[in-house]
């Protein structure tokens, strides 16, 4: 990943803080968190990362590497669900917050459409910027104002080098949103301009938009 990720794609909605939900086509598809800080303010405020024992267990923690030293990362933790939607809550009552991430391992009953409803309007009070990655989870009832599915797409050829991969690609399902009408992208972010672009996907691209949890583990 490029260090700053920050960009804002044209044809997508002007970034707002609020709640943001994205479910992996497959659980441990590391496309929604590049999804989720492609579209983080720019900023050096520190980001808080929280995850729940599933999600570190068989999607592993993130790799941080590409992003820029200048930017905190808060790393978390924890065994349960319940206790990720406390510390993002928690989190979101600090104004000099970046942004709160979470990832949490299936459909716990801890988060239902209260729980996301709290971490909505703590977003929007503290104007910080909440992504809740749900990893082989189903899209239920939610108060996130944007809910998204999206899977990885081989890399975009590279322009000098045809054995090397080129930008990355991604497969974006806007199935839910309370502030724009939703539709279906393959997004190239590109580095150099730190953006995403956005095209309509061809038919051969088409993916099934399952939410890829058959044969996964339930949550504990």
């Amino acid at each position: 990943m490029h260090k700053s990720l920050a960009g804002q794609g044209a044809g997508l909605a002007p970034m707002r803080c609020t709640l943001s939900e994205v479910f992996p086509n497959t659980p441990a598809d590391p496309s929604a968190l590049g999804f989720a800080l492609s579209r983080l303010p720019r900023s050096h405020a520190p980001i808080l990362w929280v995850q729940d024992r599933l999600s570190r267990k068989e999607a592993g923690r993130p790799a941080l590497a590409g992003i820029s030293g200048e930017r905190p990362i808060i790393m978390v933790d924890l065994s349960r669900a319940a206790d990720v939607l406390w510390a993002m809550e928690d989190g979101l009552r600090c104004r000099t917050l970046g942004a709160v991430i979470g990832e949490v391992w299936g459909d716990p009953p801890a988060l239902d459409f209260t729980a996301t409803k709290r971490l909505a309007l703590r977003a929007e009070a503290a104007d910080v910027p909440c992504w809740l990655i749900r990893r082989a989870a189903s899209p239920d009832l939610s108060a996130a104002r944007d809910r998204w599915r999206i899977a990885s797409l081989p890399s975009a050829p590279h322009p000098h080098d045809r054995q090397a991969p080129g930008a990355p690609r991604w497969w974006l399902d806007l199935f839910r949103s309370r502030r724009v009408k939703p539709g279906t992208w393959v997004a190239t972010y590109d580095r150099a301009a730190d953006r995403l672009h956005l095209a309509a996907p061809t038919r051969d691209r088409a993916m099934d938009a399952g939410d890829g949890t058959a044969g996964q583990r339930a949550a504990g």
